[in-house]
């Protein structure tokens, strides 16, 4: 980046202001635009540190910017192909992301993690191992974890490593983004409304691996069928994990054992109902990806299976809340598509009255609907999808089914449709937006209500 380029970040969100931020440390004329309907140039500059000097602009850029601009950065929400976005690039910006600014200021080890679900457990599950053998004064975790890499970065010296997690959203962005460790732990179909194609999401996903080497390491998810073909041409070296089959090489699970097999040497690691607080088959995934990534980061066996020893769930995660009059509660309202919520329904030992729905983004609800088995007794329905959900329901023979207009009636009638010895599960396979911020608010409303009761 060269002192006074000319940058256009766009999107006013953690990851927009820790750009302009970042830029404006390396010297760059910064100005940061949101097109938000309900955002005023005020508003925007009010977000940004005390001293900034960037411009700030809401509602339409004016043309003048769109032709000066040389440099783009993109905040993760703000989609690659509208018609803005396309004018810079056409006029010869180069249109990058927040992750990808962070990185080119980078001066440690990176290792990043991507997939449908579980990025946010194992995630945050490296990062602790990490903290555990290079100190917690030599890790940072970022990217779509909620901390802006653009914040960090510049803290990095050669020996610190970043933990990132990385969406499809920021990957479409990156060119030099370089982890010495990536892992993809599953691809299944989600933000088909913003990629348009399967193919498209698929790419973006496997562009984690994009700057990646034979020196370097991609692990996979063996019973993912993206992930298990991917491996035949990724980039990196393909460490495998399984928790369905034995592998000749990598992590899988024998029994209740998570065992790795590397070079004809043969190591059982921990047993799954007494070495690991987190529950659910996606969590024993989440666990071997974490010890496969740490491994390939040179942590010691032992550290990554003292700290999984004592992880819990990450808030929102299969999280359990409170059990009242016998019920017991739990929030999964991370489970934002039919796959992570699958992963919840079967994570659950007990009858469970089921809250889904939210809004659309393009999903298909068949093999969730099909994960009910004899789990869900109560089908609990809101938001925009709600419809749509119920016919797919009922097309597979589920018709207990219950609608509720607001948040605060779905869960009165959870609590009234819940007996002692069943469960309430949080996990709507769908986004929140349109009812909610994000998935976080609408877990902690549950939370708070479950927490009221007597």
């Amino acid at each position: 980046m060269r002192s006074g380029e000319k940058c256009l970040v766009i999107g006013s969100g953690i990851s927009g202001v820790g750009s302009v931020a970042l830029l404006e440390r390396m010297g760059a004329d910064v100005t940061l635009y949101d097109s938000g309907e309900n955002l005023t140039a005020e508003q925007i500059k009010a977000k940004l540190p005390e001293g900034s000097r960037a411009r700030c602009v809401a509602g339409e850029l004016p043309q003048e910017m769109i032709s000066g601009t040389q440099t783009v950065v993109l905040s993760p929400g703000v989609p690659v192909d509208i018609p803005l976005v396309n004018a810079l690039r056409e006029r010869g910006a180069s249109v990058i992301g927040e992750i990808e600014l962070g990185y080119r200021e980078e001066k440690g080890r990176v290792a990043a993690i991507t997939g449908t679900n579980g990025k946010t457990t194992t995630t945050t599950l490296v990062g602790r191992i990490m903290e555990a053998h290079f100190g917690k004064d030599k890790v940072f975790v970022v990217g779509n974890i909620g901390n802006p890499y653009t914040s960090e970065c510049l803290k990095t010296a050669p020996d610190t490593v970043t933990v990132g997690e990385i969406s499809s959203f920021q990957l479409e962005t990156i060119h030099d983004f370089h982890p010495a460790v990536s892992a993809i732990l599953n691809i299944t179909p989600d933000h088909l409304n913003r990629h348009h194609t399967m193919e498209a999401y698929v790419a973006a996903k496997e562009n984690i691996t994009l700057n990646q080497t034979k020196d370097d390491i991609c692990v996979l998810n063996y019973e993912n069928e993206y992930t298990r073909q991917f491996g035949a041409r990724c980039p990196a070296r393909a460490v495998y994990f399984s928790s369905a089959r034995e592998l000749d090489e990598g992590y899988f699970l024998r029994g209740e054992t998570i065992v790795r097999r590397m070079r004809g040497t043969e190591r059982e690691l921990l047993n799954i109902r007494s070495g690991m607080k987190l529950v659910g088959m996606c969590n024993v995934e989440n666990v071997m990806a974490a010890i496969a990534v740490a491994d390939g980061m040179g942590v010691p066996t032992e550290t990554s299976l003292r700290v999984i020893k004592e992880f819990r769930a990450v808030e929102h995660r299969i999280e359990f809340v409170a059990a009242k009059g016998g019920v017991d509660y739990y929030d999964d309202s991370k489970g934002t598509n039919p796959d992570a919520a699958i992963q919840g329904i079967r994570a659950m030992s007990r009858p469970t009255v089921l809250i889904g729905g939210g809004y659309d983004k393009g999903s298909e609800y068949d093999e969730w609907i099909e994960s009910f088995g004899g789990r869900v007794k109560w089908l609990v329905l809101i938001g925009q999808t709600r419809e749509k959900i119920a016919a797919c329901a009922r097309k597979h023979g589920f018709d207990r089914i219950r609608f509720a207009d607001t948040y605060e009636e779905c869960l009165r009638l959870c609590t009234e449709l819940a007996q002692e010895g069943d469960a309430v599960l949080l996990s709507p396979a769908c986004a929140s937006w349109g009812m909610f911020r994000n998935y976080e608010e609408r877990g902690d409303i549950f939370k708070e209500y479950v927490r009221s009761l007597a």
